[in-house]
């Protein structure tokens, strides 16, 4: 098929015209100028493939910005209960068993969630039932990855049996070219039940007459397959909706329920249950429609989704797709689109594998969150009824990440797309609204989960405030979240779904507040010690929140809940540790332990007090105590590196608890350190290519953390908009603030030897520490940063200027 993916090429080179425009911006003296560079498609510079391998679980299908449609494939490494990754797809694995219409970027549960509707084009007779393939060995393909090509809403694949896919995608629709050999049997087989997770029901219809084929799939059960909790989480609370219409006739149909082949029929259907193995195999229905090919063995295929109903999506088809639109037409304008969101960056200077790791990270930055509602305003609620979007929102989000996605995937969206954060703001009110007031930390579709721990609600809509997020009902979702931060529940006293999917948002909450930390023995969550902190940084949020709403007694309660922390730091040990509802420590203890914690230990969340960090190092001693320590949190005895985790006792980059840690070192005198960190986890746990993400994107976590180090500078806490300072890895890049003037940075001698910050000016002005306010989320301006090849261990130090 390399013919196939030569000719895709060229269309699309040839419609993807819209470039971002830099110019030079020249910094006086003694700050060096930065040259001029030429336009540049943003898109050409992305890789798809980066991060689906290696357990980043990115996917490299068709997608667009906040896209509801997300068009890849799904491998099978021989079990059609279980797929080869969390996200469907592992680039190690080069065979497939359909092209699944929605897809969730870098969750890590697996398998993750969505995959829905596979579409396999299929070579041969289909001779038995799909369902009854269960080890994938006759409706699935192999393929070889010089067949195989991912641009930002295109994805193109040729099969070994010499069948292949040309898709491109709008938000809610895509098209397909399907191309079979002239001397074989050439079907499409519609896989309804097949989602990742399994499904309740799924339905299909054949309308031969109309050339159509519709239906839909009952699913949900995101992380239904942990050992421990998930099966409290084997549930449905979705259903996609879709209609596929063709270009030409049908030569054959049929459908299949569980090991029943039913030729010649156009209705059925069936669910495979969300267990896995023996449990699932065999079960699930679809139908088949099949071509003749001998004169013409392109087949051209439109289709659009909804989570509505069959007419949304027939709506929304019509509404993104001209009738008549070929591939390259919606490839072209999905190309445009993403120039257009990942132009809100401009980067000048740096490596081609720099340029392209820097907006692949934005690429998967700014894919969530993802529509659910139509283009007529109707969505799905947490309640399972229909709504329609109130006055002023523009669109319903879901798909929220929060444990991960708070600490810096939402600061940079509310950075670049205010529009979006203030929607999706609003989209998680709304859910709260429909689900009896409770903010479910995990939002997959509109489905609540309750996955991980905390309350990053809080911490999410906080800091959307602090960074002058307006544009959703702020007064009553705040009010709102502090109800559930103050009011226990029933489910706060719930073990279902524990640890990792508990009910209760704010886990035996009213022992929390008479106890004033989380007991291991009572909580009724994860880790007693995690959900102190995750708490005590919601709480934070609040605290600062209630501050800009003129809310004094709120912010004075909040602001001691936000020292919590202080109650599971053990002096005795010098290290976060769970207790006992007694007040006794719970033992034996060890740093490398995960008693107590979620998804890391105690020596990685000992740092995870963001919000007070100036208080963390005088429990640890003093400054230059808690620094000695964080150099042995990034360094080996010997004084090597160790940032690539895989150390109990050390810096973990493939997951969250830890990742704001290298920021650290600004408020505790010494930025010099923050800037050779960073700049070494830039270098060597980041790369390109397939394995280039350390782990679990998570829904753009890991990506927006590249981002903004790359950038040179990151969010302080949740609840803040202070942006601390590093070390820029670009010679220029310009931040486009919609309705603001744009933030441009300049570091002219950024290189491989140039790590460390000799001097900054903003705005022509020498500036002394290491942070910036939230003025210049609303000035904006320009940074001119001096770099060098040796630390500069005075500037930022003097300690009336370190960040809190």
């Amino acid at each position: 098929m390399r013919h196939l993916l030569a000719r895709a090429a060229r269309r699309l080179g040839t419609r993807t015209a819209v470039a971002a425009v830099t110019t030079a911006l020249a910094a006086a003296a003694p700050f060096p100028a930065v040259a001029a560079t030429g336009q540049e498609p943003l898109s050409r510079l992305v890789d798809p493939l980066l991060g689906s391998a290696n357990g980043g679980n990115t996917f490299p299908g068709a997608t667009l910005p906040q896209g509801m449609i997300a068009w890849s494939p799904t491998s099978t490494t021989g079990d059609q209960t279980n797929t080869a990754a969390a996200n469907g797809y592992a680039y190690n694995t080069t065979r497939i068993r359909g092209l699944s219409l929605t897809h969730v970027n870098g969750a890590g549960c697996h398998p993750g969630a969505a995959g829905d509707v596979p579409i396999m084009p299929f070579v041969g007779d289909v001779t038995s039932s799909p369902s009854a393939d269960t080890r994938d060995a006759v409706y699935a393909a192999n393929f070889s990855h010089a067949d195989e090509k991912a641009v930002p809403g295109r994805y193109t694949l040729g099969l070994a049996s010499g069948a292949s896919a040309d898709l491109a995608v709008s938000q809610r629709a895509g098209v397909a070219d399907f191309s079979f050999p002239a001397d074989r049997p050439a079907s499409l087989l519609f896989r309804v039940s097949n989602s990742l997770n399994g499904s309740e029901d799924a339905h299909v219809d054949i309308d031969a007459a109309h050339r159509k084929v519709t239906g839909w799939v009952l699913t949900g059960a995101f992380c239904g397959r942990r050992a421990n909790g998930g099966t409290n989480n084997r549930k449905s609370y979705y259903r996609l909706h879709f209609s596929a219409t063709f270009d030409r006739d049908f030569a054959t149909t049929g459908t299949w329920h569980d090991g029943t082949l039913s030729p010649g029929a156009t209705s059925t259907d069936g669910g495979e249950g969300y267990a896995t193995g023996n449990d699932r195999a065999g079960r699930g229905s679809g139908g088949w429609v099949g071509f003749d090919t001998r004169a013409d063995n392109d087949v051209h295929m439109r289709i659009g989704i909804s989570y509505v109903s069959l007419a949304g999506a027939e709506a929304n088809l019509r509404h993104e797709v001209a009738p008549h639109a070929s591939v390259a037409d919606v490839a072209a304008a999905g190309a445009r689109a993403w120039d257009r969101e990942l132009g809100t960056v401009r980067i000048q200077g740096g490596t081609t594998a720099r340029r392209t790791a820097f907006y692949t990270a934005l690429y998967h930055s700014l894919m969530q969150p993802n529509l659910i509602s139509d283009s007529d305003g109707r969505y799905p609620g947490m309640d399972q009824a229909v709504h329609r979007l109130a006055r002023g929102q523009r669109a319903q989000y879901g798909n929220f990440s929060g444990w991960d996605q708070y600490r810096a995937q939402i600061q940079l969206l509310a950075l670049l797309r205010p529009t979006v954060a203030g929607d999706f703001a609003q989209s998680l009110y709304n859910f709260a609204r429909q689900n009896g007031g409770v903010w479910d930390r995990w939002v997959h579709i509109s489905g609540a989960t309750h996955v991980m721990t905390g309350d990053p609600s809080a911490a999410t809509l906080a800091t959307f405030y602090a960074m002058g997020i307006r544009k959703f009902d702020y007064n009553g979702a705040y009010a709102s979240l502090v109800r559930q931060a103050t009011v226990p529940t029933p489910a706060d006293l719930s073990d279902a779904g524990c640890p990792g999917q508990c009910e209760g948002q704010r886990p035996n909450l009213g022992q929390y507040l008479t106890s004033h930390y989380a007991a291991q023995d009572v909580c009724h969550c994860w880790g007693g010690a995690a959900e102190t902190l995750e708490d005590s940084v919601a709480d934070f949020g609040l605290a600062r929140w209630a501050t800009l709403l003129g809310r004094a007694e709120d912010a004075k309660s909040f602001t001691a809940r936000a020292g919590y922390w202080r109650n599971v730091f053990n002096p005795d040990t010098g290290y976060i540790q769970a207790r006992r509802l007694d007040g006794s420590w719970v033992t034996p203890f060890s740093p490398g332990s995960d008693l107590g914690f979620a998804q890391g230990t105690s020596a990685t969340y000992t740092w995870m007090v963001p919000q007070d960090v100036q208080g963390l190092a005088e429990a640890m001693g003093g400054r230059s105590q808690a620094e000695a320590r964080l150099d042995g949190f990034f360094h080996k005895p010997d004084g090597s590196w160790s940032v690539r985790g895989g150390d109990a006792l050390r810096y973990d980059p493939t997951n969250e608890p830890g990742i704001h840690a290298p920021w650290l070192y600004n408020a505790l005198g010494a930025p010099w350190k923050t800037q050779a960190t960073v700049r070494q986890i830039l270098d060597t746990v980041y790369t390109t290519g397939p394995g280039g993400l350390p782990g679990n994107d998570d829904l753009g976590t890991m990506s927006a953390w590249y981002v903004f180090s790359a950038l040179g500078i990151y969010p302080e806490t949740p609840g803040r908009a202070t942006l601390l300072l590093g070390a820029p890895l670009f010679p220029k890049a310009t931040v486009v603030r919609p309705h603001h003037r744009d933030l441009v940075i300049t570091a002219p001698d950024a290189d491989d030897t140039h790590l460390y910050i000799d001097a900054v000016r903003r705005d022509g002005h020498p500036l002394t520490r290491s942070w910036l306010g939230p003025d210049v989320l609303r000035s904006g301006g320009r940074l001119d940063f001096r770099l060098a090849t040796a630390p500069n261990t005075t500037w930022a130090t003097d300690e009336s200027e370190l960040p809190k």
